[in-house]
């Protein structure tokens, strides 16, 4: 399976390493989950919102795994950013400013739509972003403000720096379980069999 590798941005090496997420101090830097936490089995699932990759674990097998695993409360996502580039940090920055309910929809119409919002060779992707980000409900001076944000910027860094020290992580999408990372993006099948045989 071919795995996305890219340089990880410049800033991310300039960036100090903050304490990890200062959860207290902004709720953008809360937990972003999907299924009950009172679910069994936690994949804690790392990503970039412009990893085609990403796009495609998200188109093709989380329609099943939502079906199968999350709806009936087997299992819960974790989700946590890792973007790598400055588009996907500014998409991760918006996302995380919309109210938590609103975040899992929204990362999976990023998905859906990566091709229109960022690689869209016929429009500005930052002006493409801010229309999706209309769409969920943020105005455009939160947006503006957001995208602006150093110090949030700069706690996401942060955590992607913490997470790669941690899990060794190089590529996305990348998923932990228990301590076993797995990177690559899968179909259904080899994402049961992931969890089976880490999360037993």
């Amino acid at each position: 399976m071919r795995i996305l590798r890219r340089t990880l941005l410049s800033v991310v090496a300039s960036a100090p390493l903050l304490p990890h997420f200062a959860w207290a101090a902004d709720a953008r830097l809360g937990p972003r989950t999907f299924g009950s936490p009172d679910a069994k089995v936690k994949v804690t699932e790392f990503f970039s919102l412009t990893c085609t990759h990403c796009a495609a674990f998200s188109r093709e097998t989380m329609p099943q795994v939502t079906k199968e695993l999350i709806e009936p409360g087997k299992l819960q996502m974790i989700y946590r950013d890792f973007p790598l580039d400055r588009l996907a940090l500014a998409a991760a920055m918006v996302a995380r400013a919309l109210p938590a309910d609103r975040y899992e929809p929204f990362v999976a119409a990023l998905f859906a739509s990566q091709d229109r919002w960022a690689f869209n060779r016929q429009a500005m992707p930052i002006d493409e972003l801010q229309k999706m980000a209309m769409l969920a409900g943020l105005s455009r001076e939160t947006f503006d403000a957001t995208v602006n944000d150093e110090a949030f910027a700069k706690e996401i860094l942060a955590d992607q720096q913490a997470s790669e020290k941690e899990f060794g992580i190089n590529s996305t999408p990348t998923f932990v379980c228990n301590g076993k990372v797995r990177a690559g993006e899968m179909n259904f099948e080899a994402f049961s069999k992931f969890i089976a045989e880490t999360a037993g």
